[in-house]
């Protein structure tokens, strides 16, 4: 099977280290180049430690399970012969204390609002893709966390075929 990589880099720069209050603030640099700026959430380390613009992995551990989520489900409906126009997921993670000391994202809830053109799939067999995208999604696999998809229908536009 296939392997995964990102770099992670952190440098202290002129920070007084010892204080503690030194900036968390650091890229992910994924294949291809990209450079993501990423910091802790300011929910967890204080701004100037932290950088409320760019991404925490919090979000991203959300964004990870949404995206691949909506892969599945892209393919699953294009297979299934309905024509999706639009997708969009304002996914949301909730962090819980799972034991003494110890936090971890408990529950994500996935809203996915997707639009069609010409004819949309019934609401069972647009619950049946998104079971199904659940079921196939490699991280969803890869975690103990809960992962709820929260269904809201939206009218399709017409066919123009």
């Amino acid at each position: 099977m296939a392997r995964y990589g990102a770099t992670v880099k952190w440098a202290r720069g002129d920070d007084v280290y010892a204080d503690n209050k030194y900036s968390r603030r650091h890229i992910w640099t994924f294949d291809g180049g990209l450079d993501v700026p990423a910091s802790p959430s300011p929910h967890i380390v204080p701004e100037p430690m932290s950088e409320p613009t760019s991404v925490d992995p919090e979000e991203a551990f959300v964004a990870a399970l949404s995206s691949c989520h909506m892969l599945f489900f892209l393919d699953l409906a294009c297979q299934s012969g309905f024509i999706v126009d639009g997708y969009s997921d304002a996914a949301e993670g909730k962090m819980a204390r799972v034991a003494a000391g110890r936090y971890a994202i408990t529950h994500v809830w996935l809203h996915p609002k997707v639009t069609y053109c010409g004819k949309p799939p019934t609401a069972q067999q647009e619950a049946d893709l998104h079971h199904r995208a659940h079921d196939s999604c490699f991280i969803a696999n890869s975690v103990n966390t809960v992962v709820e998809t929260v269904l809201t229908r939206t009218e399709p536009r017409e066919n123009p075929q």
